[in-house]
């Protein structure tokens, strides 16, 4: 599925500054962004933007609503099945992979990581 830059990107993190580096870098490629710092706020923030995103960044670790939990709950919604989900995460044991893939991750980034790989794994995606 190829994706339009015009459509939003959220980043689900607890860590400012980790949102503001991937919001930085988006916004150079020209998309939008969409935040949030957990995973009930970013199900607040699909609901009531006026266009879904079509790809969230989520972490793993993170209060009131982990990355892992977060993906389960879009995954249950048939509403947002078409959005896509990438783990962007410390967590680095093949185990902790395979759990973020089997609860319905679609990609898996770990932190840290440069530009040019978030970029890479955008082009994966789909994205120019």
């Amino acid at each position: 599925m190829q994706m339009d830059p015009s459509t939003p990107i959220l980043v689900v993190d607890d860590y400012q500054t980790m949102i503001r580096i991937i919001r930085n870098l988006l916004k150079q490629l020209g998309f939008e962004v969409l935040e949030a710092e957990h995973g009930e706020q970013a199900l607040e923030r699909i609901t009531s933007a006026p266009t879904m995103p079509v790809l969230a960044l989520v972490d793993w670790n993170m209060p009131r609503m982990n990355g892992i939990e977060f993906v389960r709950a879009v995954r249950n919604r048939r509403d947002l099945d078409q959005m896509r989900l990438m783990m962007v995460t410390t967590e680095t044991e093949l185990s902790q992979v395979r759990v973020a893939l089997e609860a319905g991750a679609d990609e898996y980034m770990m932190k840290p990581f440069t530009p040019d790989a978030l970029l890479s794994k955008l082009q994966t995606m789909g994205l120019p």
